[in-house]
């Protein structure tokens, strides 16, 4: 009789627990169901209750947060793309990130996006890297986590020599000495938009979520306009020993046929320190304050 009423002690436990979890399952979607569409993607649990509830399925509610991070900015694209700003809730995608990978370290999918996205059209480098440096002490296999956090530190972070260290370690794990030499190029101020470009083709082959290939190919069609001006600028230097003003200067003398267009709707200009931007910021989607 005792191991039967064990059984039955369990049982009821278990029904308990699930009963539980239906009320918070049901109590959150019914909260997401009424909040408006830009606030849907703020209301994440503790990591800590993510965990009781997920219990062994851990990796499979790690899943299920980055694929909702992935509807999310997929949806953002798609208005950008059809000329409605919608702002975008970056730190609540950085927060789902972050309980996606403290639920399953070994999450891919989220250091990807945090790289993609956080590096790019955040303007947070650093917070990438730091998720990349997480990753590091778990997937201890994979090259591209370095990769991707040797690229943040030389070409946003302007750090020289933790790139160097990134691209080494990214060369150890892959057996690839190109690596080497991106650290050793890297080390020098001219060629950025190259290696920006061939680092943007690099990530849109590996993407497995169309909408993240997209956005990566349009920022790499942006670089390549932008590629076109440095050259005409550096002609138009060597010619006339000083700096164009304007696109306008290069048209006109010759170096540009037209004026590049920005695939992100921006207008291209010359800074003071001869260096491209664009009004664009090149991003879509302006940064939530």
């Amino acid at each position: 009789m005792m191991p039967k009423a064990r059984e039955q002690k369990y049982y009821i436990t278990f029904l308990m627990l699930a009963a539980c979890y239906s009320l918070v399952v049901i109590a959150l979607a019914d909260y997401m169901r009424n909040k408006p569409f830009l606030e849907r993607l703020g209301y994440i649990p503790s990591v800590n209750t993510l965990k009781v509830f997920a219990a062994d399925h851990k990796q499979l509610l790690s899943a299920s947060l980055m694929l909702k991070v992935q509807i999310y900015f997929g949806g953002l694209i798609e208005k950008a793309e059809n000329k409605l700003q919608v702002p975008a809730d970056y730190p609540a995608m950085s927060r789902t990130i972050d309980a996606a990978l403290k639920l399953d370290p070994y999450n891919m999918d989220g250091y990807y996006f945090a790289q993609a996205i956080l590096a790019w059209d955040v303007g947070k480098p650093d917070l990438a890297n730091t998720f990349l440096e997480y990753g590091m002490k778990y997937r201890t296999w994979d090259w591209q986590l370095p990769f991707f956090a040797g690229f943040n530190y030389a070409y946003f972070l302007k750090d020289y020599g933790k790139a160097a260290r990134e691209y080494q370690r990214a060369a150890e794990l892959s057996g690839n000495e190109m690596f080497i030499n991106l650290a050793g190029r890297y080390m020098q101020r001219s060629g950025k938009t190259e290696m920006a470009i061939t680092y943007l083709g690099m990530m849109a082959k590996s993407a497995r979520q169309l909408s993240m290939k997209r956005t990566l190919l349009t920022r790499q069609t942006a670089f390549l306009q932008v590629l076109k001006i440095e050259k005409a600028r550096d002609t138009f230097f060597q010619h006339y020993a000083k700096l164009p003003t304007s696109l306008d200067d290069l048209v006109h003398a010759g170096y540009l046929p037209v004026l590049p267009r920005d695939p992100y709707g921006g207008t291209f200009f010359i800074k003071n320190d001869g260096s491209i931007d664009s009004t664009s910021g090149f991003a879509f989607a302006a940064v939530k304050k």
